[in-house]
């Protein structure tokens, strides 16, 4: 049996974090789950599967979304980066290297698309096939 992809949610909304969680998991995902960017350092630092983080902007504390993303481009090269707020749109230049901007409210089928792509699981030509196949 395939070990699953392990995929990091970094939300500090309770309910958008637990839809975000259900909407990978149902794709077929292992989902481990922080609530703030501090959090997620820690997982980061206590677990060596992590191959995407998901991650909201605006968090409270001293380290935001796009800060993280950043620490995670420096600090742990190969995993793959998709941030998302309803509030703050980055342009490309914003992101790190190889990251990824999602919309809120944004459409799972998106989601399971981009990181199915950033993942080299499936090719990026067809999302709407691509969030078939994560169903």
């Amino acid at each position: 049996m395939a070990l699953k992809t392990v995929i990091l949610v970094v939300e500090d909304e309770v309910i958008i974090r637990m839809g975000a969680v259900q909407m990978l998991e149902d794709a077929g995902f292992t989902v481990v789950e922080a609530g703030n960017a501090h959090d997620a350092v820690s997982i980061l630092e206590d677990r060596n599967d992590v191959r995407a983080i998901f991650t909201d902007i605006n968090m409270p504390g001293t380290m935001d979304g796009m800060r993280l993303a950043r620490m995670v481009r420096d600090r742990w090269p190969p995993i793959h980066l998709i941030v998302t707020s309803g509030l703050i749109f980055p342009s490309d230049d914003d992101l790190p290297p190889g990251g990824k901007f999602i919309q809120k409210p944004y459409d799972p089928r998106h989601v399971i698309a981009t990181l199915r792509a950033l993942l080299g699981q499936t090719s990026p030509s067809n999302p709407h096939l691509l969030a078939r196949k994560a169903a």
